[in-house]
């Protein structure tokens, strides 16, 4: 976990954008010794989004399963989706 001051972003502001471009991981910032933001890389910020979009889905896919939606096995899936290749 990375912390800096938010003096630090105010300051030095391409350093702590490099920063978070190296490490790919979040820089928390804090004011007055207390946590008051989050700062990342654009590339960061849209790889985690993604990971929570496809959480989501998986989410619901386990939901609708529990309630009694049809299921798949891996051999079926397999064969469906090769079936599909071989139309096109």
């Amino acid at each position: 976990m990375i912390i800096k001051a938010s003096a630090s972003l105010r300051n030095d502001y391409l350093m702590i954008s490099n920063l978070a471009k190296k490490s790919k991981e979040p820089i928390y910032i804090t004011k007055n010794g207390e946590g008051d933001g989050v700062f990342m890389s654009i590339e960061t910020f849209e790889k985690r989004e993604q990971m929570l979009q496809l959480r989501a889905k998986v989410l619901q896919a386990e939901q609708e399963r529990q309630d009694g939606a049809k299921t798949r096995s891996v051999a079926q899936a397999r064969r469906e989706l090769s079936e599909r290749l071989n139309e096109v």
